[in-house]
């Protein structure tokens, strides 16, 4: 199979889909691979590295799109989308209930689309998905004790404090793996630390890890209000896969916290939990919005491209190299990559991004023809908005 990576034009985004080991592996196996010129270059990685591992360097975003498997990290920019055509298939995070307007767009365009955010393996989790939960749990923290900054907004805070200066308190909302690496992190830096989640046995594993230096606390309405006055930073990482982030903070929770403090809300690309979260870019990342600085980068791990680069190649190699061997026919081999087809045939494939588009569950709950997931057509989309989840 013809296979083309193409070089990101995200705001600020260095990471590449596919390392030139990566590249390597798929030549061996006889396909073809088009890398753009100057791909990589953001995550240090060379045009001369992807020849001497057998791919082609193409000129233009065109000849790597032109392939039959376009692997990327981001979603298609609206540039990009013109370069989609029928039949294609696309793998890339593609965050679609946040995004309608792009869901419209693959849909009208024929495309195949395989969300890296929803693949799962067999015993569950969602092994695309958290290589760069965990680069962005390790980043919030730094990016909360940023925002602190004066020049910035924030109360002037330094998150680990000074001998007789209490540290800042930073609260997590959400025990799943962003999470659990914003917890490590914060306490790693000195911050006091506090993690809300509605299941007692993430809880209590991050007790049993991190002991007296975190306080943990059940997840409701009331605790997550009561939390939010004390708070210094507030790392939201709750999220349901494939779906709108949770709305867990409105605008007026939003005014207990302390003027200055900092929102990281590392859920924007799924819509955010918080009310008052719109995206930001690299370039532009901090906002204030109710006297509360708030950082919502959607893609976070770009900050650091080459080490985000290998960890995304290491978990998503073997998935285009099934994709290339044995093209759709992979998903009925595979029920985990099954799981991240979100468009195909002009349809949205995946029930819980059907519901978030706001498509009635009754036709949502019909089968596909051999058993295939759930669809909603391309006419139906039309009309759609967002409905967010509620915790």
């Amino acid at each position: 199979m013809h296979i083309g990576i193409p070089k990101e034009i995200k705001n600020h985004e260095y990471r590449v889909a596919l390392t030139p080991e990566g590249a390597r592996d798929l030549t061996q196996a006889g396909h073809a691979v088009s890398v753009e010129s100057g791909a990589g270059a953001g995550a240090g990685f060379g045009d001369e590295a992807y020849r001497a591992a057998g791919a082609v360097i193409v000129a233009t975003p065109d000849e790597a799109f032109a392939a039959d498997l376009v692997a990327k990290v981001k979603e298609p920019q609206p540039a990009e989308l013109a370069l989609l055509r029928g039949g294609q298939l696309l793998f890339c995070y593609l965050h679609l209930a946040a995004a309608p307007e792009l869901a419209r767009e693959l849909m009208a365009r024929g495309v195949t689309a395989i969300a890296y955010e929803t693949v799962t393996w067999p015993a569950g989790g969602l092994p695309l998905l958290q290589p760069m939960s965990d680069i962005a749990g390790r980043l919030a923290p730094q990016m909360g004790a940023l925002g602190l900054h004066t020049s910035h907004g924030g109360s002037g805070k330094l998150i680990s404090g000074m001998p007789g200066v209490p540290p800042a308190h930073v609260l997590v909302i959400g025990a799943g793996v962003v999470g659990m690496s914003a917890v490590r992190t914060a306490a790693g830096l000195g911050a006091r630390v506090t993690l809300i989640d509605r299941q007692a046995d993430k809880l209590a594993r991050a007790e049993a890890l991190f002991g007296a230096r975190i306080e943990t606390r059940f997840s409701s309405v009331d605790a997550i209000a009561d939390s939010l006055t004390h708070a210094d930073i507030v790392i939201g990482a709750a999220q349901i896969p494939g779906r709108h982030a949770p709305r867990l903070i409105d605008r007026q929770s939003l005014q207990r916290m302390p003027p200055g403090s900092v929102l990281v809300d590392v859920a924007i690309d799924q819509g955010g939990i918080a009310e008052t979260s719109r995206p930001t870019t690299h370039s532009n990342p901090f906002f204030v919005a109710e006297g509360i600085v708030h950082y919502c980068v959607t893609n976070m791990p770009g900050a650091v491209a080459r080490t985000a680069t290998e960890a995304l190649t290491h978990a998503t190699l073997p998935y285009v190299q099934a994709l290339a061997a044995q093209g759709l026919a992979a998903l009925d081999a595979d029920a985990g990559l099954k799981q991240g087809l979100q468009v195909h045939t002009g349809e949205i494939t995946h029930a819980g991004l059907a519901q978030d588009l706001g498509f009635g569950m009754q036709g949502a709950s019909q089968l596909r023809p051999g058993g295939g997931p759930p669809a909603i057509s391309a006419a139906a989309c039309a009309t759609l908005t967002v409905t967010p989840d509620s915790f």
